[in-house]
């Protein structure tokens, strides 16, 4: 059973930077994919970005295009550096696990969820 623990959220101001961490375990390092997900307050739950076992393959959302990088620091940790930050950014942020091989923009393919770390970007 693949677990996932987050942190690294906090209160920012507009502009600044946050690099939350997604901690994984129960796999090996070669058979999951992981994705950042962003829920605002009343809002649906929206992809984020997302980085492939495959070298190379990554998503992310056009909002964060430019801004936010995700990227593997090991084996079990996935981290997202948000640049940039702007008020829209605000939401809890889950961190996500699949082990299809399918596109990682396909919403529906992760089926394993942290509890999330809040981001919170103040103006």
């Amino acid at each position: 059973q693949v677990q996932l623990a987050e942190s690294g959220g906090g209160l920012v101001q507009v502009g600044d930077s946050l690099r939350p961490s997604c901690v994984s375990s129960g796999h090996t390092f070669s058979d999951i994919s992981i994705a950042w997900f962003r829920q605002a307050p009343g809002k649906e739950r929206d992809l984020v970005a997302a980085i492939s076992w495959r070298p190379g393959n990554y998503y992310y959302a056009d909002s964060v295009k430019g801004r936010f990088t995700i990227s593997r620091d090991n084996a079990n940790m996935v981290n997202l550096q948000m640049n940039g930050l702007k008020s829209e950014d605000t939401g809890v942020y889950y961190c996500a696990a699949t082990r299809s091989g399918a596109s990682l923009g396909r919403v529906g393919i992760y089926d394993y969820w942290g509890q999330g770390t809040q981001v919170t970007v103040s103006s």
